[in-house]
Formats: structure tokens, C-alpha cells, sequence
């Protein structure tokens, strides 16, 4: 289980063979802008914009707590990041705040060092990325379309005779999340539970730390099960698979392709039904057309990303990006949504989101998401939209679209709620 103590002991000792960096603060002792708040929250457009026009494509920030770190908004420095593992790291013990952090961090459950794959590095991280390469590589993808569609119905038969729900609370959460479960073989009771538990962890409430405690005692006890009696499911081909996982090994990893499945693909999901609510090139026309649910979820990639940013990279030496001299030990966060829309490499906003997939949603590199998690992502999302604008054809806003309001995370971007209208249906099948 993993609990504030145990992080703490986790991230107080480098591993033998990474040097100690300096204690202090990073080269920008006073950061200009705080990467948490109102205006981050409901506007970080606008933030990444102010961001970009003060520093260029690398921008000194603060962290919830006054911790600072570096951000990466522009799209070739975030490219040279993500593809320099030996100079920008994962693993966190090597940051040099750690002397400032206090074991209760808000974001300490994905900032604060474990033994997965997350923070796993060279021969060891491609033994255990591989691993979850394969397990996902059996799932039939045609099996998938049929199980995602048959679990989007389910969702919309339990409000359609009410004609009005909370998208995001009823459909965009569960939906991934009890796909997951099936790929798991996990029942789907425990789906809500862990939903909940993940949502709030990503949050970095009160409660972040030992909501993630508990994601990791449920993940604990499957993979327990699974040794005891395998099935057709993700975790018993990851037990089985060549490169030896023990049950700690994997019931880490578990947690970390979970929170990685559930939480993005949900506000995909989400994110894609605002804009086409809210866009009229999304509208039915007298003619019955409209731009596909395709188009709209490779332009919310492009410019409302579900994983807008992401932690991180530390540096193992000395270096210089974007103009800023960066020491060792320095924390360097990825500004995914940010380097999507970077005027450098996108001069017209809308050249990005019409055939083009070069977007940095699914991070790249070694570490980026690993195949065919990407694509198994889509099938949901899409199979997700698709079954819910046919079944609700009318489906308007509840409120006005200024009215939504989003989470406070600040590594995911997705709406707090997402109220809706349309006609009443009986159910006839």
C-alpha cells in the first residue's frame, strides 16, 4: 500500500548510483506565475498565452505551496525534453526540493517516487513497459468496439426516461471505467469506487493521498486474486509474461495504466461533448450533417487535451533549454496542452485539428503512452460519443456553456459536470 509515509521514505534517499543534486532552490528563486488557481483553472489558454509571451517556450512556475519547477510550453523544446531520457529523468528522487516538500503534498501521489513503471528507468523500464505492451496487445479490438458500445447503452438506459443528466458523472467516468474493469476482470461494483477515488487523487484535495491508497489496495487484492486463479484478463497475461513481474511489480504498474486509462480517456470523452454541444460546425444541419465524432475528438487532442500536463521530467546535469539554464535536480513539467498550440509550429489555430495526429497528447519518447494504449483509448472514446448522440439526438446544454465550470487538477483538464437536456425516451429494447 502506499501511504504519505511511505512516499516519504521513498523520495528522502537518492538510489545508489544518482548523484545527490544541490539542496536549493532551482536557478528562479521568485516564479512569476502560480500553475494552480482560478485563472489556471478556467483559462489556462490564457495562462499558457501570458506564459509564452513573459518567458518564450520554457517559463519558471510555481506548484501548489510555493514549490517551484519548470514548464515546458513549446512544442520542439517539449519534443527535445521527451526525447532525452539521459538528461531529463524520471526519476524523482533526484529532485533538489525535496528538503521543502512535506508528506502531506497534495500532489505528492504523482510527484512523490514509486517503484513502477512511472518512475522506471533504461532496461528496466522497457522489461516492464513491454510487459503492459503485450497484455494490451491481445485485446481483440473488434471485441472492444462491441463491449464499449454495449456499456455506453447501459449508461444511457439508466437517464433516458429522465430526459436531462450530468454527462460527465453518469457517462464520461463510468464509461472508461467500466470497460477497464472488464479488461481487468474486475467486477463491475468496485468501477464507482475507484472512479471516485481516482478523480480525487488527480484533484490534490485533502484526501488525494489516501484516495490513492486506496486505488492501490484495490489493485493489491486483483492481483492477488489473479495469481490464485487467472483468466482472459490484463493482469493474469502480465503475470504470465517473460519478463517476470512479481505481484508488487505489477500491482504498481496496474495502478499506473488504471489511472492512465480511466482519467484521460473520461475527459476525452467529456471534453469531446462540450465541443460538440457548444460548436455549430458539431450541429445537425437541416441536411442531417455534421462534423464526426472523429474530427471532434482529434481536435479536443489538439486543443483541450484531457492530460494537459504532465510530471515530470528531472534534470541529471546542467543544461540549457529555452534560454533558461536549467541545474541539476531541477523538476521539469511537460506542458502538453500548451506545446499543442505553440504559434511556432501552428501559426493558424485550426491547422492542427483536421487530419493532423502530431499532437503531444499521448507524450512521446520512450515513456510516451505505450502502444496500442492509444488506440484502445480511441475505440472507448469514440465508440463513447458515437452510441450517446445517437441515442440522444436532441441532447442540448442545461446551462450556458460559460456556465461550466472545470476540475482543479492540475494535470487533467475536464469539466466538473457537463448538465444536460433532451427528450424523454421509453426504453424498447
Amino acid at each position: 500500500m502506499t501511504d504519505p509515509t511511505e512516499l516519504s521514505d521513498l523520495t528522502a534517499t537518492p538510489p545508489h548510483g544518482i548523484p545527490v543534486p544541490p539542496q536549493g532552490c532551482p536557478a528562479h528563486a521568485k516564479p512569476v506565475v502560480a500553475l494552480h488557481g482560478p485563472l489556471f483553472q478556467q483559462q489556462p489558454a490564457e495562462l499558457y498565452r501570458r506564459l509564452r509571451r513573459e518567458h518564450g517556450p520554457v517559463a519558471p512556475v510555481e506548484l501548489e505551496g510555493g514549490v517551484p519547477a519548470w514548464y515546458v510550453l513549446g512544442y520542439r523544446e517539449l519534443h527535445h525534453v521527451l526525447a532525452n531520457d539521459q538528461v531529463f529523468a524520471r526519476d524523482s528522487r533526484r529532485w533538489n526540493q525535496w528538503d521543502r516538500i512535506p508528506p502531506d503534498w497534495p500532489l505528492m501521489p504523482y510527484v512523490g517516487h514509486q517503484p513502477s513503471v512511472m518512475f522506471a528507468e533504461g532496461p528496466e523500464h522497457r522489461r516492464r513497459s513491454g510487459a503492459i505492451s503485450d497484455a494490451l496487445g491481445a485485446i481483440d479490438q473488434f471485441e472492444l468496439r462491441q463491449r464499449c458500445e454495449a456499456v455506453a447503452d447501459s449508461l444511457v438506459d439508466a437517464f433516458v426516461v429522465t430526459g436531462q443528466a450530468d454527462l460527465m458523472a453518469q457517462f464520461a467516468h463510468p464509461m472508461p471505467a467500466l470497460v477497464v474493469a472488464k479488461l481487468f476482470g474486475l467486477p463491475d461494483v468496485e468501477a464507482p469506487g475507484l472512479v471516485r477515488d481516482l478523480t480525487r487523487s488527480l484533484d490534490g484535495g485533502d484526501d488525494a493521498i489516501a484516495a490513492y491508497g486506496r486505488v492501490a489496495d484495490a489493485m493489491r487484492k486483483l492481483v492477488h486474486r489473479k495469481a490464485v486463479a487467472p483468466g482472459p484478463d490484463v493482469p493474469s497475461r502480465m503475470l504470465a509474461h517473460p519478463a517476470g513481474l512479481s505481484e508488487e511489480e505489477l500491482t504498481r504498474d496496474l495502478l499506473v495504466v488504471l489511472a492512465a486509462a480511466q482519467q484521460p480517456t473520461a475527459n476525452w470523452i467529456g471534453n469531446t461533448l462540450r465541443l460538440m454541444l457548444t460548436d455549430d460546425r458539431f450541429a445537425v444541419t437541416l441536411s442531417g450533417g455534421r462534423r464526426s465524432a472523429g474530427q471532434a475528438l482529434n481536435e479536443v487532442l489538439w486543443e483541450d487535451t484531457p492530460t494537459q500536463n504532465f510530471v515530470g521530467r528531472w534534470a541529471t546535469q546542467a543544461t540549457e533549454l529555452g534560454g533558461h539554464r536549467i541545474l541539476p535536480g531541477d523538476l521539469v513539467i511537460m506542458g502538453l496542452a500548451a506545446a499543442n498550440t505553440d504559434p511556432q509550429v501552428r501559426p493558424e489555430p485550426d491547422a492542427g485539428a483536421v487530419g493532423n495526429h502530431a499532437q503531444m497528447s499521448f507524450s512521446h519518447g520512450e515513456h510516451r503512452c505505450p502502444f496500442p494504449a492509444p488506440e484502445i483509448a480511441e475505440v472507448i472514446a469514440k465508440a463513447a460519443v458515437e452510441v450517446l448522440l445517437d441515442r440522444l439526438p436532441d441532447v442540448v446544454l442545461a446551462v450556458g456553456p460559460d456556465e461550466l465550470e472545470w476540475r482543479r487538477s492540475v494535470w487533467m483538464r475536464g469539466l466538473a459536470a457537463l448538465p444536460v437536456e433532451f427528450t424523454p425516451a421509453y426504453l424498447v429494447r
